[in-house]
C-alpha cells in the first residue's frame, strides 16, 4: 500500500491516495450533491471499480444513477443523450467518472444542464465563457481512472461535433470539479496499451506547455516537475501493473500537465485533435506517435529549453539526448512508429488537407514555439507517415 496520500487544494480540492474512492459519498456532501449522475464511458460501465463506486454510494444512502453511453472522443450526441438522463432523473450534480471521455462528457453534462444556448457557443474562444449563465452549472465530482487527460483539474472539456468532425474545447471556469477523488488503485486494470497511450498524453501535455514560449513560470516549473515523474514511473507501470506507487506518480504527472497547460499547447495536440476526430485513434497514442516528428519542427526555438531540461531529468546529450529518450521511450511502450502504423494508411491529398486546416484552427496552434503555415504544417503531417 502506498503511503502516498494527501488532501490538497491546489488546482482545486483534491483527496490523493490509494483506498480513498471509499470517501465518494463524503465528496458529495462536501460538493452538495444529493442524487448525482455517475458518468462513464462504456467500457467501464459493468467494470468492478464503477459498480464498487454505485456500492459505496448506495450503502451511505445516496441515490446515484449511471449514465454510460460515452464514447471515446465524446460527442455532443452523447452530451444531449447524458443531458436527457439528468433531467429526467432529477439529479443536482455529476460524478465523472473514468478517462478523458468519461471526465470530459460528464463535465459537459454538468456544464449545459442549465444552459439555453447551444454547447458551440462556449468554445474556447475569446471571452465566449462568459455567455454562459454561472448560477446554474450543477456541482462535479471528478474521478480518473486512468493517469493521462487531467481532465479531472481542468476548466475545460473537448467535444467532438459530430457533424463536422471537428474537435471542439469548451471552457469556463467552474467547469473545474468541485472535488477530485485521485485513487491510483482505480488505475491498476487499465490494459497495457491505455496505460501507455495515456502515460504518453500526460507526457505530451507537460513537453508542449513546456515548449510554449508563454510567460508562466509556476507551468513551465510543473511541466519539468511532471516530465520527470513520467520519466521515472510509466515504464514501471507499464511493466509492474500492480506497481501503487509508481501509479500514484502517474496520476500527479496527468494533474500536473493539464495544470501546466494552463501556460499553453502546440503542434502535437493540434494535429492529433483532428486526426483522433476524423479517424477515431486513441488521443494519447496519436500524441505519442508525432511527438518526434514535432519536436524535430520546433528543434530551432527549443533546443536549449530542453537541454536545460535533460540535465534536470538525468539525461546525457542536451536536446539530441531527450529526443532520442523520447524515441526509446515510444519504443518500450509499443507504441506505433507513425501514423502508417497507427492505421491511416492510403490517405489522399484531400484528406491531409482537411488535416492541416484543422490543425491550423485548432487553439492549440497558437501555443507552439514555431509558427504553424499551411505548408509548413503540411510537410510536418507527411513526416508523421
Amino acid at each position: 500500500m502506498t503511503t502516498l496520500t494527501s488532501n490538497w487544494s491546489y488546482p482545486t480540492t483534491i483527496w490523493f491516495g490509494a483506498g480513498r474512492i471509499a470517501e465518494l459519498a463524503a465528496a458529495c456532501h462536501q460538493a452538495g450533491i444529493k442524487k448525482p449522475l455517475l458518468v462513464t464511458d462504456k467500457g467501464l460501465a459493468d467494470l468492478p471499480i464503477t459498480q464498487n463506486a454505485l456500492a459505496i454510494l448506495a450503502g451511505a444512502g445516496v441515490e446515484a444513477a449511471l449514465f454510460a453511453e460515452v464514447d471515446p472522443n465524446p460527442t455532443e450526441i452523447n452530451m444531449e443523450a447524458g443531458l436527457q438522463a439528468y433531467k429526467a432523473g432529477q439529479h443536482d450534480g455529476v460524478i465523472a467518472f473514468g478517462g478523458g471521455s468519461g471526465l470530459d462528457l460528464g463535465k459537459m453534462v454538468a456544464f449545459m444542464a442549465g444552459q439555453t444556448r447551444p454547447v458551440w457557443d462556449f468554445e474556447d474562444i475569446g471571452d465566449w465563457w462568459t455567455r454562459a449563465n454561472a448560477d446554474v452549472i450543477a456541482p462535479i465530482i471528478a474521478v480518473p481512472t486512468t493517469a493521462g487527460t487531467g481532465s479531472e483539474v481542468g476548466r475545460a472539456s473537448v467535444i467532438t461535433n459530430a457533424q463536422t468532425a471537428e474537435k471542439k474545447i469548451i471552457f469556463h471556469p467552474k467547469i473545474l470539479p468541485t472535488v477530485v477523488i485521485c485513487d491510483p488503485q482505480l488505475t491498476v486494470g487499465m490494459p497495457d496499451f491505455i496505460t501507455a497511450g495515456t502515460g504518453m498524453d500526460a507526457f505530451a501535455h507537460c513537453l508542449e506547455a513546456f515548449s510554449s514560449p508563454h510567460y508562466h513560470p509556476m507551468s513551465q516549473g510543473i511541466a519539468l516537475e511532471g516530465m520527470r515523474l513520467v520519466k521515472e514511473n510509466l515504464t514501471a507501470v507499464y511493466e509492474n501493473p500492480g506497481d501503487i506507487t509508481g501509479r500514484a506518480h502517474m496520476m500527479s504527472a496527468a494533474m500536473m500537465g493539464a495544470t501546466a497547460f494552463q501556460k499553453g499547447l502546440g503542434a502535437i495536440h493540434a494535429l492529433s485533435h483532428p486526426i483522433g476526430a476524423i479517424y477515431h485513434t486513441h488521443h494519447g497514442t496519436t500524441n505519442a506517435v508525432v511527438m518526434q516528428a514535432v519536436m524535430r519542427f520546433n528543434s530551432s526555438m527549443i533546443e536549449s529549453r530542453f537541454a536545460d531540461a535533460a540535465r534536470y531529468l538525468g539525461i546525457e546529450g542536451g536536446f539530441d539526448g531527450f529526443y532520442d529518450f523520447v524515441g526509446g521511450l515510444v519504443k518500450q511502450l509499443n507504441i506505433p512508429k507513425n501514423l502508417t502504423e497507427l492505421g491511416l494508411a492510403d490517405l489522399g491529398d484531400a484528406d491531409l488537407e482537411r488535416i492541416v486546416a484543422a490543425a491550423l484552427t485548432d487553439p492549440s496552434a497558437g501555443g507552439n514555439p514555431r509558427e504553424m503555415t499551411a505548408a509548413n504544417t503540411r510537410a510536418l503531417l507527411e513526416s508523421c507517415f
